[in-house]
């Protein structure tokens, strides 16, 4: 901060004195100008002459009345004005006094709107000069009374100046915090978008090749002394599954990595091209999954394929987790219309807890995969047990859907 503008803390913080300041400098100067005499017996010539004692009782009650200018300005405009007429009509020569009316006339016009300065300018401009030209002791056209005219004006102006300057200074400071409160609320939001893609796309990668992980490793402890061979299976599948989860996992930084890098992701999306290779997994570990396809070999978008393999996984994951060691999954994919339909049916006990007690992105990323392919989803427990997971997903992607309407409006 400047020094000037120290200076200006300074001074608005206490605005009376300041006033009162600028009271006291008006009352020198309205003061030392009641004894001066420009008109001289030959031409204008600068003397010295004696004001009248109300003359001077006139200029002290105008200086003090600025004191409160900032306060009661309209108050303080009557009240200098009317001394001001009082000295037009009786002063001769005339004192000054229309000097605090000049001033308390740019306090209200820098302080109120422009209609208020406009009525209270001209009411001012009207009746002091009015007073001066027609009741005071001077003829009408005396450059004094001019000069009440023109004061008068000139300060009506430049309050009305001086207050559209701080109106518009205000509205740009408003304008810019606005625009940075804007900024910070867009960059906020981005950045909780990114966290929540983030976290959906790694529980996506990461939780369905742990929990293979836990149960390979669980079934080679069991049976590592008694049958090694199935425990070398068994720690086979783990290792295959933790080099999945590193690749998929290398994958998903990739895809994080590359905003901004025109450069193609390398891993390809799996589909359900690979609902085969998923449903084995699941068989390693132990879980049943049967799997009934009617989709007579539909070609889905890569989207769409994505967020079916991912709907597929997550369920599945969640009833390895979730619906007992006894249970039975069944998978079935169906073409229907313009639509194919996912089906994951699990007939499992459950172990008391809900699908996506570990965080709530489970059903939370399957419900938000879905949506922005314009699908739809539906999750609850089946009647008797179990838990049942439907996904209706649109064959053709919204991107392509428009370019055939295009391309048949074309």
């Amino acid at each position: 901060m400047s020094t000037l503008d120290r200076a200006r803390c300074r001074i608005g913080a206490h605005p009376l004195v300041v006033d009162a300041a600028l009271a006291t400098a008006v009352l020198a100067c309205m003061v030392a100008g009641s004894f001066v005499d420009p008109h001289g017996p030959d031409g204008v010539t600068w003397g010295v002459r004696t004001p009248d004692p109300l003359s001077l009782v006139l200029i002290a009650l105008g200086a003090a009345a600025l004191v409160l200018r900032r306060r009661r300005p309209l108050t303080v405009l009557a009240l200098t004005g009317g001394v001001s007429v009082v000295e037009c009509v009786t002063g001769d020569p005339r004192a000054p006094v229309a000097m605090s009316a000049v001033l308390a006339l740019y306090t209200v016009a820098a302080t109120t709107d422009r209609p208020t300065t406009w009525r209270v300018g001209l009411l001012s401009m009207t009746v002091l000069t009015g007073t001066a030209m027609f009741a005071g002791p001077l003829p009408w056209y005396a450059q004094e009374n001019l000069g009440i005219f023109a004061w008068t004006g000139m300060a009506a102006a430049a309050g009305d100046a001086v207050r559209s300057r701080r109106a518009f200074v205000h509205a740009i400071r408003e304008r810019a915090e606005r625009a940075e409160r804007t900024r910070e609320e867009e960059a906020r939001r981005r950045v909780a978008e990114e966290r929540l893609r983030i976290a959906r796309d790694l529980h996506d990668v990461v939780a369905h090749h742990i929990a293979l992980v836990n149960v390979q490793a669980g079934v080679a402890a069991h049976v590592m002394d008694k049958r090694p061979d199935q425990a070398k299976e068994a720690l086979a599948h783990v290792r295959q599954a933790s080099r999945s989860a590193l690749e998929e996992l290398r994958a998903t930084v990739g895809l994080l990595r590359q905003s901004g890098d025109p450069e193609a992701p390398t891993e390809p999306a799996p589909g359900l091209d690979r609902l085969d290779e998923l449903a084995g997994t699941f068989r390693n570990a132990g879980l049943r999954v049967e799997v009934a396809r009617a989709d007579q070999g539909t070609e889905l978008p890569a989207a769409v394929g994505l967020a079916a393999y991912r709907v597929i996984q997550e369920a599945l994951t969640n009833v390895q987790k979730h619906a007992g060691p006894r249970a039975t999954a069944e998978v079935s994919v169906v073409r229907v219309g313009p639509n194919i339909e996912i089906t994951v049916l699990d007939d499992g006990t459950g172990d008391g807890r809900a699908p996506d007690t570990g965080g709530g992105h489970g059903l939370l990323g399957m419900r938000e995969r879905v949506t922005a392919v314009r699908g739809a989803l539906t999750t609850g427990p089946r009647y008797g047990g179990g838990f049942r997971v439907h996904a209706i997903l649109p064959v053709t992607h919204r991107a392509e859907a428009a370019g055939a309407a295009e391309t048949s409006r074309g």
